[in-house]
């Protein structure tokens, strides 16, 4: 088996710089990573775990928490993403990850507890929740962290721009000579609910269009069942809306569900607009107009900032803010 003194006599590099280059180390310019990287490869090199551990005083593990109330866990397509690009920009830089609960050998414990007891060198928080006092906690700890999805003025955050998300869905829709627009919201104890709903009256605002009260419903924690009952709602309503704009595309998909089982059309009758961009929108009949998120990019630039407090071994508190993109499908219509 290869060894790094092998590493170093093929690429002529001296044994610290092999070292400093696997490791990610920012003094190592990228073309001699590049060569020391093919010659890894090519020689089939593969660090001892415990070696490399005991040299660099890095575990070279990472701990994921995932905290959401959907009641759907990774089986949702955001956070999926979210956590797939996360873990291959980590992969690249040597780090594998673990999953932490608060359970630990049948024994409930804090999620920081856990975290200590797994030795992880850094933590990423999966959650929407505002308070969830054991994420406050982490956040507040001296351990490297960043959370996802969830704005905290305590630790290093990245999220989509939800705000100009709504923005942008309603600009759209107005575009289109609607007038009346109704929101499908986000529970009101999740940041990105929030935002999108800010977003929302925001924009209405600055096109001078009226919100009646009936018009902004409860779509609960995102789920299709919650975004048919809303639609429901809206479709008791004598004075109807000519377009939905719900804050995510599952509760897009039980409006869309609502007005057909009504034995109306979308978007004959209503124009429907989501969030997310997740893969069934494009699949769906009529396709789903919505608002694409940057899933892998949350995850590749939540590892970026991780990496970089565990590298300088300083804790950031720093916000990311990702794009966000309309994407034009078929739920929507022109009524100018």
């Amino acid at each position: 088996m290869p060894t790094i003194y092998d590493i170093a006599k093929k690429t002529g590099f001296s044994i610290t710089t092999v070292s400093r280059a696997l490791n990610n180390y920012t003094d190592v310019s990228q073309k001699t990573k590049k060569l020391i990287l093919e010659a890894v490869q090519e020689m089939d090199y593969y660090p001892n775990s415990v070696a490399r551990t005991l040299t660099t005083k890095k575990s070279w593990a990472l701990g994921i928490i995932f905290v959401e109330d959907l009641g759907v866990g990774f089986k949702h397509p955001f956070f999926n993403s979210v956590i797939e690009g996360f873990k291959k920009s980590a992969e690249q830089c040597g780090y594998d990850l673990i999953f932490l609960t608060r359970n630990v050998g049948g024994v409930q414990k804090s999620y920081l507890d856990h975290a200590y007891h797994r030795g992880v060198d850094g933590i990423a928080v999966v959650s929407s929740n505002y308070d969830d006092v054991e994420i406050e906690k982490i956040m507040e700890s001296s351990l490297p962290n960043v959370v996802i999805d969830l704005y905290s003025s305590k630790s290093s955050v990245v999220y989509s721009d939800n705000f100009h998300g709504s923005e942008l869905a309603i600009d759209y829709l107005y575009s289109l000579g609607h007038r009346k627009i109704a929101h499908i919201a986000g529970h009101e104890k999740t940041f990105v609910g929030l935002e999108r709903l800010r977003g929302f009256i925001s924009a209405m605002e600055q096109h001078k269009l009226d919100i009646p009260e009936s018009y902004i419903t409860d779509g609960g924690l995102f789920s299709t069942e919650s975004g048919y009952n809303a639609m429901k709602a809206l479709l008791q309503l004598d004075d109807r809306p000519t377009a939905i704009y719900a804050a995510g595309d599952n509760m897009a998909f039980g409006a869309m569900k609502a007005i057909t089982e009504a034995g109306l059309k979308v978007p004959d009758d209503f124009s429907v607009i989501g969030f997310d961009d997740i893969e069934l929108a494009e699949h769906t009949s009529p396709a789903l107009t919505t608002i694409r998120q940057d899933m892998d990019r949350i995850g590749e630039k939540a590892a970026e900032v991780l990496l970089k407090q565990i590298n300088t071994k300083v804790k950031e508190v720093s916000v990311s803010t990702i794009p966000v993109t309309l994407v034009e499908r078929d739920s929507t219509r022109s009524i100018n």
